[in-house]
């Protein structure tokens, strides 16, 4: 698997972009210190988002979206921890509520050792400098109507980092050229770019205050493959030199498997697997994550992989299955399936499944 997807990458990429020296460091080359140790710096535990679609008539909510249902998991610093699923798994409302664009049904969300999942809006404020988003569109998340000098220095005033205009505009120009634009496109408004010019924008507005982590939704996802890899190895340099940690949402795990240390799949709110990307990639233990591994387009003509068509559609959130919500698509469906939902249990190191029948 990891043969396939990189070959494809670099078929379609530019081997020159993705086996540049610089973008992964030789063996026994030393890394900044603060990669050496490594520390819990994201703990999620047991984070539900409900969403209510029908009230009663004295306004109680009487149905629930259940779009993220008790989902755990802790990111180390400079640690990549990929996400991956179909599109309604609820991979974004998991980032958005983690950085608390979308508030928490339940559960607690921990920042080096810090509660920020019930801070009020005065206490948080100061806490977004540690983490920050790179958004999936790069033409709606950027404001027509500012430079591109005021888009990325907004958080720059917002949280006083500029001891004045000139500091200001110097941190901009630096910004800029950390991921590869021009000082002099400060002036610029967004229309006057290309899609990835408008990413590597909003990698720097985010790079701006300085944080710790960084929620990537689908951050290549709206580009051209050849511009997806130029992104990729930018976010990676990035990480190396600026000590960051990534929650890395995307659906292509090709992309996944390329930038992620960890890997972690979801569907219908709940996470099925977890572990380390190699583990995951070339011996998925769940259905799911089999089905998904084997949609993974293969460019040698010559390799041959078995399709796995799973039948139906995801059930609806509204109404999630009892039991495992996978069992009314799984090949392997036991009795048991239908009315005990499997905890998610270790088969091997660090190698987690939420199945029944999953064996080592």
């Amino acid at each position: 698997m990891r043969q396939d997807s990189a070959s494809r990458l670099s078929c379609l990429c530019c081997t020159q972009m993705l086996d540049r020296r610089d973008a992964c460091p030789a063996p026994g080359s030393q890394r900044p210190d603060q990669f050496q140790v490594k520390t819990t710096l994201l703990q999620v535990q047991d984070l539900k988002v409900h969403f209510p679609v029908r009230r009663t008539l004295f306004g109680r909510a009487k149905e629930f979206v259940r779009a993220v249902d008790g989902v755990s998991f802790a990111l180390q610093t400079g640690e990549t921890l990929g996400l991956v699923g179909e599109s309604g798994c609820g991979k974004t409302t998991l980032g958005r509520a983690i950085i608390r664009l979308i508030e928490l049904t339940e559960g607690t969300v921990s920042l080096e050792g810090e509660d920020i999942s019930r801070m009020s809006d005065a206490r948080l404020r100061p806490q977004r400098r540690k983490f920050q988003m790179i958004f999936q569109d790069p033409y709606g998340s950027l404001d027509p109507r500012m430079t591109v000098e005021q888009i990325i220095g907004e958080p720059i005033d917002i949280h006083q980092l500029a001891k004045n205009s000139a500091d200001r505009r110097k941190r901009v120009c630096q910004l800029l050229n950390d991921v590869g634009l021009d000082s002099a496109h400060a002036q610029r408004y967004p229309h006057e770019f290309s899609g990835g010019q408008r990413q590597r924008i909003g990698i720097a507005r985010a790079l701006a205050v300085e944080p710790k982590l960084i929620v990537c939704d689908e951050p290549v996802s709206a580009l051209d493959v050849s511009v997806q890899a130029q992104i990729i190895n930018l976010l990676k340099d990035l990480q190396r030199s600026h000590a960051l940690a990534y929650l890395f949402i995307a659906h292509d795990l090709a992309v996944i498997e390329h930038i992620s240390d960890r890997i972690m799949v979801m569907y219908l709110g709940r996470v099925v697997e977890t572990g380390d990307a190699k583990t995951v990639c070339r011996s998925p233990k769940h259905p799911y994550t089999q089905a998904l591994i084997s949609a993974v387009p293969v460019v040698d003509p010559a390799t041959k992989r078995a399709r796995l068509l799973l039948p139906g559609e995801p059930p609806s959130p509204l109404n999630p299955p009892a039991g495992c919500p996978f069992h009314p698509r799984c090949p392997l469906v036991e009795p048991r399936c239908r009315t005990e939902t499997p905890p998610l249990r270790e088969l091997a190191s660090g190698h987690q499944v939420a199945c029944h029948v999953a064996q080592p």
